[in-house]
């Protein structure tokens, strides 16, 4: 990691916050031409979400000093937003709730930010507001990885598992980039012939589980004596950010070197933009790509290849 690498990767985040904080009007003296800080506003909404919220713990959640926060709730006590009722439990704590004026004040304020993301993703077809919120998870997952997260295992399929696959591909793809059924049966002939041609020496599948749950998937198989193909890496919005999709794809390739293939192959869509960052990072290169129309959609499809 060279220092100007550092410099410029530092560059990049700076220049993203004062985006994102433009963006979403941070800068502005009340937030959503509402008379409350973007603290203030914060807090609110921890308040009206939550049941037997504490001070300590709504400042350790959202990073507050605890004499900010006081002073704070202090000021929303006065104007009768908050009320403390004391813990039966422990008589030294007290439960903090909002009133039911204090509901009101927030109610405007929560239409308001519901209302100003709906405007902004109306500015963007569906292709885009897809790549904006999966960029958006991405970001989330990386800076915040579940600490406690369930361990999860890998095994190769069994009985029903080619069926979940197909079934989880149409869902999922449909729910978060509109596609339709052609493209579950696109899966659903990859599925059939993977389990006619199943060759265990030159091909594997691998099924993720989580507390007996299927997670995900991705399957290698032959193209030819050189040549495999990466098809149908699948990980359910559950288990994103675990790391899962880059350790199925790493599968695939310490298999195809084991069994001595030269190359993998995968082909892909532009607007995968979580499976198109693992490829890359796993060391595929981009080395086509074409527009065309397919699932209902006008897509770009790529291919890209991993020398072994």
């Amino acid at each position: 990691m060279t220092e100007q690498g550092l410099a410029e990767r530092i560059g990049a985040v700076r220049r993203f916050n004062r985006f994102y904080t433009r963006q979403i009007g941070v800068l502005r003296e009340g937030l959503l031409a509402s008379p409350f800080s973007l603290a203030e506003s914060r807090v609110l909404y921890e308040l009206a979400h939550r049941v037997d919220a504490t001070a300590t713990d709504l400042g350790r959640d959202l990073g507050l000093d605890a004499g900010y926060l006081s002073r704070m709730l202090r000021s929303f006590e006065t104007q009768g937003f908050v009320e403390r009722r004391r813990s039966p439990q422990d008589g030294r704590q007290s439960y903090l709730a909002l009133t039911d004026a204090g509901q009101a004040a927030f109610a405007p304020l929560n239409e308001r930010s519901s209302a100003e993301v709906a405007a902004m993703l109306a500015k963007l077809d569906l292709r885009a507001q897809v790549r904006l919120s999966g960029a958006m998870a991405e970001i989330e997952a990386i800076l915040n990885p579940p600490a406690d997260a369930a361990p999860y295992r890998l095994r190769p399929h069994g009985p029903g598992d080619i069926g979940w696959v197909i079934e989880r591909h149409g869902a999922l793809y449909h729910q978060e980039f509109g596609w339709d059924q052609s493209f579950e049966a696109l899966v659903a002939e990859i599925g059939a012939k993977f389990l006619r041609e199943f060759d265990p020496a030159r091909e594997r599948a691998w099924i993720a589980e989580q507390g007996g749950d299927r997670i995900g998937s991705v399957f290698l198989v032959r193209q030819s004596d050189q040549v495999a193909k990466l098809r149908l890496l699948l990980v359910e919005p559950s288990a994103r950010g675990l790391g899962l999709g880059r350790r199925l794809t790493e599968e695939c390739i310490q298999f195809a070197r084991a069994r001595g293939y030269d190359r993998i192959t995968l082909w892909t869509n532009d607007i995968l933009t979580a499976a198109r960052g693992i490829y890359d990072r796993a060391g595929f290169r981009l080395i086509a790509s074409e527009p065309h129309q397919s699932f209902g959609q006008d897509l770009v499809g790529e291919n890209w290849e991993l020398d072994l």
